[in-house]
């Protein structure tokens, strides 16, 4: 990813993986109740109205873009902090005074605009969805029809590793579970922490959670909690996911103070290219902070990224990726600007010049058939980052938004509490998944 500017990790977990490109360095549930007071921005005002977060350049140039061919009706873009804008988005739907386009992460978030009946759905001819990767387009899908276009790059979540740390312990980077395990005693054994792990800021543990059920039970397990099955939550590969995730603090994966360390402060970055740390679990943006924070770390080669380990017992594909597929724009149901709305989303959105600036700023776009765009990136280092983490999305059976955000908003804080006393083991493995399954409406 690129440097300027900084990776953006606003409003706790449902905004940390909005991407800000960088390898060059540089409750929604009540909204049908809401009623419709006031006037509509999208029936009174002179063309579209956009709104999105901020720093998004490469999205602003795309409106600036729009804006140039369509001097007449041009698009008025509204940037917000990520805080702000859930609250000022689902506000603006139930005062009727909400923007044509309007940006989202997809999953839960977006079906409870689905659901209430404020996102448009979008048909496969209006938006040219087959242009983007499949397992991107199943997080802004609900009941076979379409309701967002994909916006910015693609966010799996990998295995990093310090390759130094790992060849002075006799040790590869781990294919499987197992060879996970073992990583973690001889590691442990030597004095180096295993894995870097901001058990402070939650999420980060919920990252192993979900790469462990998909590889125990496979993707169908959370696919039916996302439906809103309370009695998922009861699998029994649930139970053995929070076993594993206990285990691995048991054994000291983490390290001793994994529960002080908060992401946004950066130390467990620094855990992994200072070599205090052998391994990061985190999305691709950690990519561009360890550009700008060691960019000698970076040139020298010793940073290696592989995909979550398999479990060759479990029952899921191994090639299956969890993370940020992307975030999107979506479509208001009251608009009167569909035609203009279209026209933007199809000509200026994932265009050949947005992909290019993708690919320039080290962000890898949604889109199908880059190998020949990506056989062309001049840096050596930027072109292997770039091609792993597009040879891994385009192969992946599915691409599991991460939990935080695949749920409602309402059952998020519930998760993440449930994560951290699943993590030090203040409940059982299986307590969490009955307290979970009490805490789904």
């Amino acid at each position: 990813m690129r440097a300027i500017p900084s990776v953006t990790h606003p409003g706790g977990p449902r905004g940390r993986r909005v991407i800000a490109s960088a390898l060059t360095l540089a409750a929604v549930a009540g909204l049908a109740a809401c009623g419709t007071a006031g006037p509509s921005a999208t029936t009174s005002a002179k063309g579209l109205t956009l709104w999105a977060l901020n720093d998004q350049p490469i999205l602003t140039r795309s409106v600036d873009a729009y804006n140039k061919d369509h001097p007449e009706a041009k698009i008025t873009l509204r940037v917000f902090a990520n805080d702000d804008y859930k609250q000022k988005l689902r506000v603006a739907f139930g005062a009727g005074q909400a923007p044509d386009l309007f940006f989202n992460w997809g999953g839960g978030a977006l079906d409870d605009y689905v659901k209430a009946g404020k996102a448009a759905p979008l048909s496969a001819s209006e938006v040219q969805t087959d242009r983007f990767l499949p397992s991107v387009m199943d997080t802004a899908t609900f009941a076979d029809k379409v309701y967002g276009v994909p916006v910015n790059g693609l966010a799996p979540v990998v295995l990093y590793y310090n390759k130094r740390v790992l060849a002075d312990a006799g040790l590869q980077p781990p294919g499987t579970y197992a060879d996970l395990l073992t990583a973690v005693a001889k590691l442990k054994a030597k004095g180096v922490t295993p894995l870097s792990l901001a058990a402070n800021s939650k999420w980060p543990t919920l990252q192993y959670l979900q790469y462990l059920l998909d590889r125990i039970g496979g993707s169908g397990v959370f696919k039916k909690i996302a439906a809103g099955d309370a009695s998922a939550w009861r699998d029994p590969a649930v139970t053995e996911a929070n076993q594993d995730l206990q285990g691995l603090a048991k054994a000291g994966a983490f390290g001793n103070s994994a529960s002080s360390v908060a992401y946004d402060q950066g130390s467990s970055t620094a855990l992994l290219y200072t070599g205090k740390a052998a391994m990061e679990l985190m999305g691709t943006w950690e990519y561009a902070n360890i550009a700008k924070a060691a960019p000698d770390f970076l040139k020298s080669g010793d940073l290696g990224y592989t995909a979550f380990p398999s479990l060759p017992d479990g029952s899921g594909d191994p090639r299956g990726i969890t993370g940020n597929p992307s975030n999107f724009l979506s479509l208001n149901a009251a608009t009167k600007n569909r035609t203009a709305a279209l026209t933007y989303l199809n000509d200026y959105v994932m265009n050949d010049d947005q992909i290019a600036a993708y690919l320039k700023s080290g962000s890898v776009p949604p889109v199908k058939d880059l190998d020949s765009r990506l056989a062309k990136v001049s840096s050596a280092s930027d072109k292997r980052w770039l091609t792993f983490v597009y040879d891994l999305v385009r192969d992946a059976p599915g691409f599991q938004l991460s939990w935080d955000q695949a749920l409602p908003s309402e059952q998020s804080d519930a998760l993440l509490t449930a994560t951290d006393k699943s993590f030090l083991r203040e409940i059982s493995p299986s307590a969490f998944g009955v307290t979970l399954s009490k805490a789904t409406p």
